[in-house]
């Protein structure tokens, strides 16, 4: 077993700047955890106080059941894999492998078979001679990630493994992490700003933000179901687009969003869950891919003029600017005329709608997602 319970953990630093306020997380045994949000969000402080090398100022830190709040690192049975890689550039990858396990004194059978496991899992069982200024970035990172899971740790840690490669190696090293996943038994805390990287690798998400969690929960459930309007914001690509509204409430008490003075329909299963709730001022949110290009006009369609067009093979991305907003489409190409399909003009004119089961309204003064 190898579960990681978080009880109210707070870091203050010695200024008085609290950094992480009353984090609270049950990470279960063998679940992929990934820590993400903006530079300065707390999430690797998170990180290295459950490694050991940030003291906690608050709270409890347990792992497998035991209370590690003043338990060494090395006695916490977890290995950490950082961001820089932090090779000894004066041994081989073999040696850089070997060398926590000889701190531990494990008998050289045991050390020899266990590197020759890792480095065969990783492929770079032919790198094992040789030293690290002699290969490249993600063959590095994958010898700091076989130095680490040679210990058969119980929790391994990931700060940002992968932001020091460029974008093509960095794809690969997510599937590698994918597989790694899948052959070693253990339980992950990874860190990243990077979205596309907690959509990927995560069995749930920790969504970060000044310190504070705002939102846990599956890739899915925080893509559908943003808890508030920065997690909208920050999970999705291009970002959700998000207009200023008014929810308004007619004699029969149903609802439906005024936006540029258009009225937009919304769901049964929206009108349900905004039930009780007064008229008021709002921000609709909607993602790129959930606004639709139609040819059609009247209740429910807004207008605007292209004025960036991108191709992107299958799909256009498309910054439309509609009552000096601009408003930002994914459209599949084939769900454009034929006549749009060769491309896209500035200055094209454009109608488009929203899809109903698709709106989030938010709270314009909480910030948070009413449906």
């Amino acid at each position: 077993m190898s579960t990681v319970n978080l009880k109210g953990i707070k870091k203050i630093y010695d200024n008085a700047v609290t950094a992480v306020h009353d984090f609270d997380l049950d990470i279960a045994d063998k679940e992929f955890i990934v820590l993400v949000g903006p530079s300065g969000c707390g999430k690797s402080t998170t990180l290295r106080m459950v490694a050991g090398l940030e003291e906690i100022s608050e709270g409890e830190l347990y792992i497998d059941g035991r209370l590690v709040n003043d338990v060494e690192p090395k006695d916490r049975d977890i290995a950490m894999v950082f961001q820089s890689y932090a090779l000894y550039p004066h041994m081989t990858v073999k040696e850089n492998m070997e060398f926590p396990l000889k701190l531990k004194k494990v008998p050289k059978d045991e050390i020899d078979k266990r590197v020759k496991d890792a480095a065969e899992i990783l492929g770079i069982t032919q790198y094992l001679d040789r030293k690290p200024k002699a290969l490249s970035g993600g063959q590095r990172q994958r010898v700091a990630i076989g130095r680490a899971i040679v210990r058969e740790p119980k929790v391994l840690l990931m700060d940002e493994p992968l932001s020091n490669l460029d974008a093509k190696l960095r794809n690969e090293m997510r599937a590698e992490i994918i597989k790694l996943r899948q052959r070693i038994n253990t339980t992950f805390v990874y860190v990243t700003h990077d979205q596309t990287e907690a959509m990927t690798l995560a069995d749930r998400i920790v969504i970060m933000k000044d310190g504070y969690i705002q939102q846990i929960g599956t890739p899915q459930e925080v893509f559908d179901h943003p808890a508030n309007i920065f997690v909208a914001g920050f999970i999705g690509t291009p970002q959700m687009n998000f207009f200023d509204a008014k929810l308004v409430k007619d004699g029969e008490g149903s609802y439906h969003a005024d936006v540029f003075g258009t009225k937009i329909l919304l769901t049964d299963e929206t009108q349900k869950a905004l039930a009780g709730i007064e008229a008021k001022d709002v921000v609709l949110g909607i993602r790129p891919e959930h606004i639709r290009f139609t040819a059609d006009s009247g209740d429910g369609i807004l207008s605007g003029t292209v004025e960036v067009s991108e191709m992107m093979g299958s799909e256009y991305y498309l910054h439309v600017t509609s009552n000096g907003k601009d408003v930002v489409l994914r459209v599949p190409t084939g769900d454009l005329p034929q006549e749009l399909r060769s491309g896209i003009t500035y200055g094209t004119q454009m109608n488009f709608t929203f899809r109903p089961e698709s709106i989030h309204l938010f709270d314009k003064e909480t910030e948070k997602n009413l449906a």
